[in-house]
């Protein structure tokens, strides 16, 4: 081996560290977190700010890494070939053969794997330590670079391809999903943020009271009734109407009653506040924003005939994101009984979701009620009467409190086997 020789060897090993290092670049620039950058930037970290301005021209970046690294593995190969037929002097196709398999053997493993492994165990970490090196290389392609970007902007007008870049809900959901398995955040961080993404999809009608249950007065009540629905039902506030509950026409603060109650001239209409009127099928984002205008904590959802669907407040909206809210004089209602490991008795107004989410169960796709009573009259098709019993899947419904409009109390039996529907049989 002479000394030509040696400075092909010293040239192909300098190409293989180069190797190592584009594929640092290559991993890390592609996998690194840019919410954990950011903390980072906020922690001082200079190179952080450095990372992140280089990620906003990532197109470029890449490219720059690509091609420096498909470079290195071309002239490798051609200085191996090289230094194979002078040391071994044999045929040249047979050194060529050699050169190849080696050289690809030394790329694939100590330029390719193994740093990329280690690239995606610390992406930030890397991407820091060697931004002075990246930014080196970018302005010494830059030339390439240019040509490259052109050729992409006239292939994307050619095959009129669009940048579909935008991330879903799903996809947000997902994320918080991996945070959570990796320990980044708290099972309750995760909740919350998942409740926060799929807060748009609810609409007014999903966690509105609906007016079977609305407590409201008339605006004919006496004081004495007044101070009786607010004494048995430890409201702050309720809907007053005129003839029918279809009619509000104006919304009392307990408050503002005790403070005028012993007026000469009392009358609910100088006491009361004008309503706000939402339609049921608002999505509570916006009926959180229109309440906040109006200063209003709790708004009247109206049908599509302007007849009272129910109420919200504003806290049933924040309880979607947050959970359920309770002060110290709230009465906790326990909505499903656990009888035994196979019974419950379910109050009609326990909302649907949350009771097959308690039995690790998942409703159909097509079932369109909210509440476990509205899911008994739309499976029954009817309002059915107290006995009347039905199974979905493993569970058997049967009504043990009912009036004519509406299910009060079902008591749900989880049966050892999954009852088919006719239609699947």
């Amino acid at each position: 081996m002479d000394g030509s020789d040696i400075g092909i060897l010293i040239a192909i090993i300098a190409l293989i560290f180069l190797s190592i290092f584009f594929s640092l670049a290559e991993t890390s620039y592609s996998t690194a977190n840019k919410v954990r950058l950011k903390t980072l930037e906020a922690q001082g970290k200079k190179r952080a700010t450095r990372v992140l301005k280089i990620l906003e021209k990532y197109d470029r970046v890449i490219s720059t890494i690509i091609v420096g690294n498909n470079i290195v593995a071309i002239v490798a190969s051609a200085l191996g070939t090289i230094f194979f037929t002078s040391i071994l002097n044999i045929d040249p196709a047979l050194s060529v053969l050699i050169a190849t398999i080696v050289i690809t053997f030394l790329i694939v493993s100590f330029g390719e794997i193994i740093p990329k492994s280690i690239a995606k165990e610390h992406p930030e970490k890397i991407a820091m330590g060697i931004h002075p090196l990246v930014m080196l290389f970018y302005y010494i392609l830059l030339p390439i670079n240019m040509f490259f970007a052109v050729l992409k902007k006239l292939t994307t007008k050619i095959f009129k391809l669009k940048n579909e870049e935008k991330i879903d809900a799903e996809e947000l959901k997902s994320y918080v999903d991996t945070a959570q398995k990796e320990g980044g955040i708290t099972e309750d961080e995760g909740n919350l943020l998942r409740s926060a993404i799929e807060f748009d999809d609810l609409d007014t009608h999903d966690i509105m009271t609906p007016r079977v249950n609305v407590i409201a007065v008339s605006i004919e009540a006496t004081k004495e009734e007044v101070s009786d629905k607010f004494f048995d039902h430890s409201y702050s506030r309720m809907p007053v109407y005129n003839g029918s509950i279809d009619a509000i026409v104006g919304i009392i603060h307990e408050k503002d009653f005790i403070r005028h109650k012993d007026d000469k001239n009392f009358s609910l209409k100088k006491i009361m506040s004008t309503p706000l009127n939402l339609p049921a099928n608002m999505k509570i984002s916006a009926a959180l924003r229109l309440m906040q205008k109006a200063k209003k904590l709790l708004a009247v959802i109206v049908d599509e005939h302007g007849g009272t669907s129910g109420i919200v407040t504003m806290e049933d909206i924040i309880e979607e994101i947050v959970g359920e809210i309770y002060d110290e004089h709230d009465e906790i209602e326990e909505l499903t009984k656990k009888i035994d490991d196979k019974t419950y008795v379910v109050e009609g107004t326990e909302k649907l979701d949350n009771f097959f989410e308690n039995l690790e169960m998942e409703l159909d796709d097509e079932i369109d009620s909210t509440t476990v009573g509205g899911f008994v009259i739309e499976m029954t098709e009817k309002f059915p009467i107290v006995g009347e019993n039905f199974d979905y899947k493993n569970l058997n419904f049967e009504v043990i409190k009912a009036t004519v409009k509406r299910v009060v109390r079902v008591k749900v039996t989880v049966k050892d086997e999954i009852q088919e529907s006719e239609e699947e049989n």
